[in-house]
């Protein structure tokens, strides 16, 4: 019998059972430096699991060094897929002198049949291996699963609906009675809300009678939900948009209220307090105390296991949310409708999770006078940094009057952007399509982005050249070789994230879609038929790997500036775990993919 280590997936799907029958099966061999061990077109007959050494897979078709499109080191496995397809697609070849263990191919095809999920686990997308990922990382520890489980309809409170002809002094009873705070009414157009607080405003500062119908104080801008979206999306409207109560609908009617304390049943301490702190502060220094805390929420969320497309959302309200009371405790009420304080680039795009560089900017209303802005936008920007959100060093923000301007003043530069079509023009086009308003009027913003759609999306030219970046930087497959050393590592930001980032952005942009989150635009983009739902989600699930290990590496570097977390944007491969480098290379593929459908759709390959 062979000793092997069977403590990673796939063989964490089999019983005790099944890893002895592992454990009695498998061979030992030895592989001479440069020799081919399975080559494309062979019939797979066995299931490689490398105990020392490395070995490069390349792919025969194409031409010299682009043909090598993997790498596997001690831990990983290759070969399944040969036998599960009945032959090798690939040629996989020793870099170095390897031993491996070695699965004969009847044993392994019998594992199948005994082990769905074990079978399974070599069928999988890589949006159904990150879901494995995330599972096995909450494992063993305070976990989210509770959470991540609860749904709307699950602790909604039965709606209190009266008529609109309901008179006040009937409604503060019913209240009353039912120990409620807030009740619903039927309105022409749907239902609208009134609280307490509404009730007392109307009787004692308004002197309105007790006989009014309540109809005349209810308010029917509501933010609803459906029964089956997760609470935890639920906290995200209510950071975003300031309401301690969300209207759950169904079929056009209301069905329930989720209110702010029904959420926090089901929450950890530490989410709370943080949006709670941001929320209740009063001034400046409460609200940069509530600031600091945010990696200390990063982190329990990455701990518990927090799906990274919830994390990302609650962050990029709760940085919205702190920038909007910065605004308000320094920006005179006056100026508030006819101004629009935007953020631009990941923090327009609500991909941010750690505070990154400031990129933002001030859209004015054309006939505004504010004789000293250039000296509260100073003010504005030290104070964003006292915050902790550090100085852009590209100076795109308020501070700089390039990137302050009025609505007028904006159009003329998006024009001059589009037509010159250079690399500073096009960047600023990006950043400004990914713009997203954070106080002030948004509808400044709005039209802008309207103007921006307008000049560029039918631009065939400008299009190509705006893909073209996408391409800029290779995928770093044929890299994975040469990563010996823990100083090196895969330039994650350049070689996965940016390309789908741009290249959805492009996309939108062609089709005029108003989402700025990727993920947002993946699904607004396979709704309008441009792209296939499952590549989508592929790409999506994609993304979110690589976010999630660039993450990892800021997070540590706040841990320990001096040290190896020097450059948060590389990941060191021999770091990561089988199933990491396993979903990392199938992640560079989706990007590698995803270019050559760029490639083709804007006739990239003939520029």
């Amino acid at each position: 019998m062979v000793e092997v280590e069977l403590s990673q997936p796939p063989f964490t799907f089999l019983d005790e059972e099944g890893r002895e029958r592992v454990r009695s099966g498998i061979d030992l061999a030895y592989f001479d430096r440069d020799e081919i061990i399975l080559d494309a077109g062979q019939p797979g007959e066995y299931v490689y699991l490398i105990h020392k050494g490395e070995v490069a897979e390349l792919d025969p078709t194409l031409p010299g060094a682009q043909s090598r499109i993997g790498h596997y080191t001690a831990g990983d496995l290759f070969g399944a897929i040969s036998i599960l397809n009945g032959k090798s697609r690939y040629r996989f070849r020793a870099e170095q002198e390897c031993l491996c263990y070695l699965l004969p191919k009847g044993l392994f095809k019998q594992l199948c049949e005994a082990y769905p999920a074990f079978s399974e686990f070599f069928r999988q997308r890589l949006a159904q291996k990150t879901r494995l990922l995330t599972e096995r990382r909450a494992e063993g520890g305070v976990t989210m699963a509770g959470f991540m489980l609860a749904l709307v309809g699950e602790c909604m409170r039965d709606p209190l609906l009266v008529a609109g002809t309901t008179s006040i002094a009937e409604a503060v009873h019913t209240l009353n009675d039912s120990h409620a705070d807030s009740l619903l009414v039927q309105g022409d157009d749907g239902p609208g809300m009134v609280t307490k607080t509404d009730l007392l405003n109307a009787l004692v500062l308004e002197g309105l009678a007790q006989n009014s119908p309540v109809q005349a104080i209810a308010h029917f801008k509501l933010v609803t939900a459906t029964p089956g979206q997760y609470l935890f999306e639920v906290l995200v409207q209510m950071t975003r948009f300031k309401v301690e109560r969300v209207v759950v609908m169904e079929d056009g009617a209301p069905v329930g209220v989720v209110e702010l304390t029904d959420v926090l049943s089901y929450f950890s301490s530490r989410s709370y307090v943080v949006s709670l702190q941001v929320e209740q502060a009063n001034s400046l220094e409460a609200l940069a105390a509530a600031s600091r805390r945010t990696p200390e929420l990063v982190r329990a969320l990455m701990a518990q296991g927090v799906k990274l497309r919830f994390a990302m959302g609650l962050l990029a309200a709760l940085n919205g949310r702190i920038m909007n009371k910065a605004w308000g405790f320094l920006i005179d009420e006056l100026y508030h409708a006819d101004s629009c304080l935007i953020v631009m680039g990941s923090e327009g795009r609500g991909e941010q999770i750690l505070k990154t560089d400031q990129d933002n900017g001030l859209i004015l209303a054309d006939d505004l006078e504010w004789p000293d802005c250039h000296e509260q936008m100073q003010r504005l920007t030290e104070t964003l940094i006292e915050l902790g959100y550090p100085p852009c060093p590209g100076n795109i923000m308020v501070s700089n009057p390039e990137w302050v301007g009025t609505e007028s003043q904006w159009r003329g530069r998006i024009a001059q952007w589009a037509a010159s079509r250079d690399g500073e023009s096009l960047m600023r086009l990006a950043i400004m399509l990914d713009s997203h308003a954070v106080a002030g009027n948004p509808a400044l913003l709005e039209r802008l982005r309207e103007e921006l759609f307008e000049r560029c999306s039918r631009d065939e030219i400008l299009l190509s050249y705006f893909a073209r970046t996408a391409l800029r930087f290779s995928t770093p497959l044929t890299l994975f070789g040469s990563l010996k050393k823990p100083q090196h590592g895969v330039d994650i930001k350049k070689g996965g994230i940016f390309p789908i980032v741009h290249g959805v952005r492009t996309l939108a942009l062609e089709r005029r879609i108003t989402a700025t989150s990727t993920l947002d635009r993946l699904e607004a983009l396979v709704a309008d038929g441009r792209l296939e739902e499952r590549f989508a989600e592929d790409l999506g699930e994609a993304l979110s790997l690589f976010t999630e290990l660039r993450l990892r590496q800021q997070l540590e570097r706040l841990d320990d500036p001096e040290g190896r977390g020097e450059e948060p944007d590389r990941v060191v491969v021999q770091e990561l775990s089988s199933l990491e480098r396993d979903l990392l290379r199938e992640a560079l593929h989706i990007v590698k993919d995803f270019k050559q459908r760029l490639s083709h759709r804007f006739h990239l390959e003939y520029s």
